[in-house]
């Protein structure tokens, strides 16, 4: 019995169709699973930068003495940071008499990425925040 010439010619072309195409998957796996907790922990750092804002800007000086509310900038920036500390994050904060800005950074450590020498991301977040007088 003979072997056919079509057949001997396309010997293992098949294993490295399956290996491209594996690879493709996977990579593709890799950005939905890793780029879905990118987003989440940008979600949480935004809404961590806010509260922070929010905490820093509750630091409010004058509003009795008829003025526009100004911020204390010292407790507004230690109002932001403590709360930062309280949730274990990191970040800056700045502040004057205006407006407090809370900057997040924290870094989220991949899965499937990490087969492409992607180990980690890094995410920030910055949110503002000012008195208001209603």
């Amino acid at each position: 019995m003979s072997v056919a010439p079509a057949l001997v010619r396309d010997r293992g072309s098949i294993s490295a169709f399956v290996v491209v195409i594996t690879m493709t998957i996977m990579a593709c796996a890799g950005l939905a699973v890793d780029g879905a907790r990118v987003v989440g922990a940008k979600v949480a750092a935004a809404d961590h930068a806010e509260n922070a804002a929010r905490a820093g800007a509750q630091e409010v000086t004058a509003l009795r003495e008829g003025g526009p509310p100004r911020l204390d900038p010292a407790r507004a920036q230690a109002a932001a940071e403590a709360y930062l500390a309280a949730q274990g994050l990191s970040g800056e904060v700045s502040a004057t008499t205006e407006r407090i800005t809370v900057t997040v950074r924290t870094t989220v450590a991949t899965t499937l990425l990490q087969l492409v020498g992607i180990s980690a991301k890094t995410v920030t977040a910055t949110r503002s925040s000012e008195p208001v007088v209603q």
